[in-house]
């Protein structure tokens, strides 16, 4: 039912632009007749908001993954850098949430560690609409933050990481094949602002997948039957994008490229001192903008990555 509703989205929304090209043609025919400039301008405007819409859904349909047209698991971890990482995965949640809000999506926190002083350690976010998972896979890797420290009483500057990944959100019919013998389920009360919030009941879950080593774990939900089903649902797809990533590995040191998963392969830098400047370091995308770019105007920066991986398809705007 959810296929056949997406299908049925997207046969629709073309029909509706099909159904805006020949309005356009009908009063452009009218304008011509009576020589109406008024109407020809609103006739130019309506047609460059139609080739805005053809661009986006052409530059769709290229995401053609398995998993491009569904939702997303966004995972933040603050890195090196302290506090100042931790303030950082913060800034990039929000510039996450806010992005999701322009694209109409809705999310959920579904499990976040604070830091001591200000920031996250870690934060999960599930986001859900069309494409979710398509346009945020151009956004895994470690991103750079560079400024003026806050919490430096010197106000030196200092660098900063977090590590951002991003997997697929399956359906629960989709089967990933976990070995129960392989995990290691804890329990343990959800953190709270304490006082009279403070949890009484162990609801929060963790899950250890042993042969792996990965930790997931979900605190948000009000039982803890759905905070295992949620934790098993990021583990399910933590491990789909682990032998995805295996994958790739092996296929490029077949080619004989060298891939790198370590701190130094940072895909974007943040600059706030001494200059301001964002920049992708994979495509040379880059704006003078930060405010706008933290304050979730990231299109551009994840339609310049994604066009390069599928040849082009469509341009950046």
């Amino acid at each position: 039912m959810q296929q056949l509703s997406d299908l049925k989205t997207e046969v629709e929304r073309w029909q509706t632009l099909h159904r805006r090209v020949t309005d356009a043609l009908e009063l452009l025919d009218l304008a011509e007749a009576d020589g109406d400039t008024a109407l020809a301008a609103g006739i130019e405007a309506e047609t460059a908001a139609i080739e805005a819409g053809l661009n986006r859904y052409e530059f769709e349909l290229a995401l053609s993954g398995p998993h491009d047209r569904g939702p997303a698991i966004l995972a933040l971890h603050a890195g090196a850098g302290g506090t100042d990482a931790q303030d950082f995965a913060e800034m990039l949640m929000r510039m996450y949430l806010r992005w999701a809000e322009r694209q109409g999506y809705q999310t959920e926190i579904l499990d976040s560690l604070r830091g001591q002083e200000a920031g996250f350690k870690s934060v999960t976010v599930g986001i859900r609409g069309p494409y979710a998972y398509g346009y945020l896979k151009a956004e895994r890797g470690v991103h750079r933050l560079v400024r003026l420290s806050p919490f430096d009483e010197a106000h030196r500057r200092h660098t900063s990481f977090v590590l951002v990944e991003v997997i697929p959100e399956f359906a629960d019919d989709i089967e990933v094949e976990i070995d129960p013998d392989d995990l290691k389920i804890e329990v343990f009360r959800a953190s709270s602002a304490g006082g009279q919030h403070v949890q009484k009941n162990a609801t929060a879950v963790r899950i250890t997948h042993l042969p792996t080593g990965i930790v997931v774990s979900c605190q948000n939900e009000r039982s803890q039957v759905q905070n295992k089903n949620v934790a098993l649902k990021i583990l399910r797809g933590r491990l789909y994008d682990l032998e995805l990533q295996r994958l790739e590995e092996e296929q490029a040191r077949l080619k004989g490229q060298h891939i790198s998963a370590g701190w130094g392969n940072q895909i974007r830098s943040y600059v706030l001192h001494p200059y301001h400047l964002v920049k992708d370091l994979r495509t040379g995308y880059e704006t003078g903008n930060v405010t706008a770019v933290l304050d979730g105007n990231i299109q551009g920066f994840i339609e310049a990555y994604l066009s390069s991986t599928i040849g082009g398809v469509a341009q950046a705007q």
